[in-house]
């Protein structure tokens, strides 16, 4: 690194040196004697006719923290060499700092609920922008007083649920309560009050988005999955999928691709069950239904599986 208090004659041809930009360099033979490799200048260009502003500082905000992400942390002392005194006092500073963090109980139980919430996304490795919508979700439900009376960790487990939904990132309620602190019955609850009181634009879960997780999950090739696809959307219109547990659907239309294609492994009902986290009966009510669309005279639909 170049050093301000280092001599100014070179060391090669006793010229003169001359710092310039990350190099100090001799006037008279270009030898660089020292680099600095750091830029310590901005990565942006500031003009004078340019509006904005980029100076900027700090981690950018998130919605997934409850206080935006401007929070200040008073670190532990265990690696400090100070004195038993001092030690005391960043402890008394640390735990009176840590009560007024939150204006109110509602401040105490949001961060909870956020947290609960970056938790279950990062176990079920959903994307970034899926933690913020949930934490998005379960403020606004906290501002319509849903949570009174109600768990906390259900509606977060519900937050992220229903914002699976709503992306078309299809995840099951068995999968969420699977690394979700909440039962079963306080998620159902919680969306239910999600559903009905904030009016979530939540449809039908579609078969078709569980097939590229199922089809990696159970190794099939690509042309298994393309033909459960065919197999899922044909059933959609025919309107034989309402009423069925859209999982189920998905892993019979991959048991029957795989009956389908040549060059394809076949795999067990039971199988294609486990993977959906549903009983091999309704993967077999699902070929069932399949068999029966292939039959009907008026459907154009013809299934190239042997089902035995």
């Amino acid at each position: 690194m170049v050093n301000a208090d280092s001599p100014d004659i070179c060391p090669e041809c006793q010229g003169r040196l001359r710092a310039l930009e990350m190099e100090l360099i001799c006037e008279d033979c270009g030898l660089v004697a020292e680099i600095d490799p750091i830029d310590r200048g901005p990565e942006w260009r500031s003009f004078h006719d340019d509006d904005t502003n980029r100076k900027r500082t700090g981690a950018p905000l998130t919605r997934s923290r409850h206080d935006r992400g401007l929070s200040t942390e008073i670190g532990s002392a265990s690696r400090l060499r100070i004195t038993g005194r001092k030690r005391r006092q960043l402890a008394r500073m640390r735990r009176e700092h840590n009560r007024a963090r939150f204006d109110s109980k509602a401040d105490r139980n949001r961060m909870h609920g956020f947290m609960e919430i970056r938790r279950i996304v990062s176990q079920l490795s959903l994307p970034v922008n899926t933690r913020e919508q949930a934490c998005t979700l379960f403020e606004s439900a906290q501002s319509e007083s849903l949570l009174q009376g109600r768990s906390l960790e259900g509606f977060a487990a519900a937050a992220v649920y229903a914002t699976c939904r709503t992306r078309s990132n299809a995840r099951t309620v068995e999968e969420i309560v699977a690394v979700a602190k909440a039962t079963a019955a306080e998620l159902k609850a919680a969306y239910a009050a999600l559903n009905r009181d904030l009016g979530l634009p939540t449809g039908p879960i579609d078969p078709t988005e569980y097939l590229p997780r199922y089809a990696s999950e159970l190794d099939l090739e690509t042309d298994v999955e393309r033909r459960a696809d065919r197999y899922a959307t044909r059933l959609s219109e025919a309107n034989r999928v309402g009423g069925r547990n859209p999982s189920g659907v998905a892993a019979g239309c991959l048991y029957t691709a795989t009956r389908s294609v040549p060059t394809a492994e076949s795999i067990t009902q039971a199988a294609a069950a486990t993977v959906a986290d549903v009983s091999p009966a309704t993967v077999r009510s699902t070929v069932d239904e399949l068999r029966e669309l292939a039959a009907d005279s008026d459907s154009e639909f013809e299934l190239d599986a042997d089902l035995g």
